[in-house]
């Protein structure tokens, strides 16, 4: 059953990606973020309350909560990056490069949480790397680094703070729920969020936000705050090493949309490259 909530976080995480790249044309990124996390946060806690987990607060360890207070840093530090190097660069540019984090999560999940790499994870690890590498186009990100948009650099972080995120996470909702781990999870991302937004003193842009990027950043954070609660169902019932795979394939849904929507083609390296990743991505689930 954790394999079916692990597909569901794949679709709802493809949409997201393109329901936020359509809330962020005139919208500051992190300004977008923060809102989205509320819509998220609200979402979470409303599953909390229709499952009735709420009751296991009074009962989480200190170190469960540690865990999920990192995690939860974690996945802020990624968003940021990634809403910031979606809104610079093309999505089928950024989310290979993102997505590359599975390479990163097998590797700390062998070394941190003992799961065994089998031949067959080995062998994925290798072609979602080599495909993740063919569709990272080299001029592209030379030519836009000298317009000064340096949407590589972001993409990078948002790919090593989502291996931390699984890795904390995992963690984090060993023997707890996994609705109620994923909202003090949103709660943390949401602190961190606005506490961004006044740093950077861009309180005064939300009230600036054209009503239909508003709307399109709410969906999106619905199709996040479904995306979440489905995957970490999954990494609490199944193998961080499996569930995070399948969700990548949230790639192919993504680029599937970014050709609908904003006709973003993709050269016959890139495909090559693309094919590489969902077959790595694949092999990865056998036994």
């Amino acid at each position: 059953m954790w394999v079916a909530f692990a597909f569901g976080s794949a679709f709802f995480a493809g949409v997201t990606s393109i329901l936020a790249k359509c809330g962020i044309r005139k919208t500051d990124s992190t300004v977008a973020t923060a809102i989205r996390t509320v819509i998220v946060l609200a979402f979470s806690w409303l599953m909390v309350l229709v499952v009735g987990s709420q009751d296991q607060i009074g009962s989480i360890g200190g170190r469960t909560l540690l865990f999920l207070i990192l995690s939860g840093l974690a996945t802020g530090a990624s968003w940021l990056c990634y809403f910031r190097a979606l809104q610079l660069g093309d999505i089928n540019k950024v989310v290979p490069i993102d997505k590359s984090s599975t390479v990163l999560t097998i590797l700390m999940a062998f070394i941190f949480l003992h799961e065994e790499v089998s031949l067959a994870k080995a062998v994925g690890v290798v072609m979602i790397a080599a495909g993740t590498f063919l569709m990272i186009e080299k001029k592209d990100i030379k030519s836009e680094q000298t317009k000064g948009k340096n949407w590589f650099i972001y993409a990078v972080g948002s790919a090593v703070f989502a291996s931390l995120t699984s890795i904390l996470g995992k963690v984090g909702i060993s023997g707890l729920e996994s609705n109620l781990g994923t909202a003090i999870r949103t709660g943390v991302v949401l602190i961190m969020a606005w506490v961004m937004v006044f740093a950077a003193g861009k309180q005064h842009a939300v009230r600036k936000i054209p009503k239909m990027e508003l709307l399109f950043i709410c969906l999106s954070g619905l199709a996040t705050g479904a995306s979440w609660l489905c995957y970490y169902k999954a990494l609490q019932d199944g193998l961080a090493s499996v569930v995070v795979p399948i969700d990548k394939l949230s790639i192919l849904v993504t680029i599937g949309f970014s050709y609908i929507v904003f006709h973003e083609r993709q050269s016959k390296k890139a495909s090559v490259g693309l094919a590489s990743v969902v077959a790595g991505t694949m092999i990865m689930l056998l036994p």
